[in-house]
């Protein structure tokens, strides 16, 4: 039975993210024991939070160099971690903090990785996991005889621990990190308005605009300025994410779409998965390359005028036969 650890990392306020108590729970579900690590700030009374989840042992690295996210320190001390629990088997989450440096991690501690985890097992104490091939159309079960095995888990794959803090009385792990691990350092952050921001992982719903919002409206007239506004305006009043088919971010460059759109919002064969409990298509005609990004979406709407497109298929639980344009202006007015 391979020795496990679960490795997190605490937030700038030094809380552990949800992704992490994700990890908590896919460890537990493995029905074998496992340690708990932690890094970044407050590392140790992170560790206290977690104390009731059923670990063996608690790691830990709160040293002020790994305070902020930098592959350089995160990498030392996440190796660092894996070599002082001496665990086999690494879960660990698929944030942006450990993306970035656990492939590093893996080759400093002789290990193999795998990414963009969805499932694991464990048949008798031959650990396997699952994780989509060939643009989320495969999905694949796997297993590996080489360890360490560091596997990185998908974020909304597992519900997130809950459980009461206690003492955790985690083990403090020395890290002897060199000067040129300190050469960066984050002095700040950009980003958009809390208003202006669009992808919203944590958002209850995701909302999905398609072509049809620029194109001539039963008036023979486009109105861009108008779907804009509704659009943002529903976003705003529901703080949706805010999705889009592949027809809609292709013709950004022609100067027809909406300008708070990119290619950063699209959704499907070619763009993202998300996972939101409930789905909202508005202008879009349901096509499998676009809906194969909709698998993980719990309940799914949509809004069309045609009542024999994609969506009516069987890819829509609910289908509205009506005009986008008419329907969001009502359901604005409704929210506000």
């Amino acid at each position: 039975m391979a020795k496990t650890l679960a490795l997190l990392h605490t937030q700038a306020d030094g809380t552990l993210p949800k992704a992490a108590y994700e990890i908590l729970t896919a460890a537990a579900a493995l029905g074998q024991p496992f340690d708990v690590a932690v890094l970044g700030a407050g590392a140790a009374a992170a560790a206290d939070a977690v104390q009731g989840c059923g670990a063996s042992a608690f790691y830990a690295v709160g040293d002020p160099a790994v305070a902020q996210p930098r592959y350089a320190t995160d990498a030392a001390a996440a190796a660092a971690l894996i070599q002082a629990s001496g665990a086999e088997l690494v879960l660990a989450p698929g944030t942006s903090r450990f993306s970035r440096c656990l492939p590093g991690v893996a080759h400093r501690v002789g290990a193999q990785i795998d990414t963009h985890i969805v499932a694991l097992g464990n048949d008798g104490g031959a650990v396997s996991a699952q994780r989509w091939f060939y643009r989320q159309r495969i999905l694949g079960a796997f297993s590996r005889a080489a360890r360490p095995w560091v596997l990185v888990v998908d974020a909304g794959v597992f519900a997130p621990w809950q459980g009461a803090p206690g003492a955790a009385d985690a083990q403090a792990v020395a890290v002897a990190f060199a000067d040129d691990d300190l050469r960066t350092a984050v002095t700040g952050v950009q980003k958009p308005a809390a208003d202006a921001q669009t992808i919203r992982p944590e958002a209850k719903l995701l909302f999905v605009a398609g072509a049809g919002w620029t194109k001539k409206q039963k008036d023979g007239e486009c109105h861009i300025g108008e779907a804009g506004a509704l659009i943002l305006d529903f976003l705003g009043k529901a703080q949706a994410s805010l999705g889009s088919s592949k027809s809609l971010v292709d013709i950004q460059s022609e100067g027809e779409a909406l300008s708070f759109m990119s290619h950063m919002n699209q959704v499907g064969q070619t763009g993202s998965t998300p996972r939101h409990p409930k789905g909202l298509a508005t202008c879009c005609h349901g096509e499998e390359p676009h809906t194969v990004g909709w698998r993980f979406i719990g309940e799914r709407r949509a809004v069309s005028l045609d009542p024999n497109c994609g969506w009516a298929q069987g890819k829509a639980d609910v289908l509205y036969v009506a005009d986008a344009f008419e329907v969001m202006a009502k359901v604005n007015a409704a929210l506000a």
